[in-house]
């Protein structure tokens, strides 16, 4: 783990290498009116999170949900408009996760697929994939933040959007 760990500022390194990648993502998303972000387990709050960055400096409209409740509820808004990231790790839930994605694509849904590199199942259902690199299952999360925050970044500055200071949001918060 420790190795793994040592790793990480290397794996960064790799994806900010492949930024170019996710402008192209960027370029073909930043128009939608609506996302939704899925993941299972470990990387179900990175969903929330990555939902979270995109609400909060695009303004769109954006859901994080855990992928294995799609069915109740989200699955009713999945359409040929709504762009569905999804995050699939290097678990014992891929094959769940990957159902997911073919629920998604029989809804005409448009997937974005960020996934741990060597998961080539995806590759059949989407051409948006963006692979980070293969790490143990528990430090997989850090890795999914930064495309999903770079994601973010470019769809708020094609949108137009001032992302060093976001609309109703305060740099530090205080509680009385």
């Amino acid at each position: 783990m420790l190795n793994e760990l040592q790793e990480i500022p290397n794996y960064i390194q790799h994806i900010l290498d492949r930024e170019h990648q996710i402008i192209k993502l960027a370029k073909r998303f930043y128009k939608k009116p609506n996302f939704l972000f899925l993941g299972r387990g470990i990387n179900y709050p990175i969903a929330m999170e990555g939902s979270l960055k995109l609400k909060e400096i695009s303004y769109i409209h954006a859901e994080g949900y855990p992928a294995g409740e799609m069915k109740h509820g989200p699955i009713a808004l999945i359409d040929r408009k709504m762009p569905v990231v999804l995050l699939i790790g290097n678990d014992h839930t891929n094959d769940k996760i990957i159902s997911n994605m073919e629920e998604v694509k029989a809804r005409n849904g448009k997937l974005i697929i960020i996934a741990v590199e060597g998961e080539e199942k995806v590759k059949n259902h989407t051409d948006c994939v963006f692979y980070v690199p293969s790490t143990t299952h528990t430090l997989i999360p850090i890795l999914f933040t930064i495309p999903l925050q770079l994601l973010s970044y470019h769809i708020s500055v094609l949108r137009g959007c001032d992302v060093d200071q976001p609309r109703n949001l305060a740099k530090s918060v205080t509680v009385e």
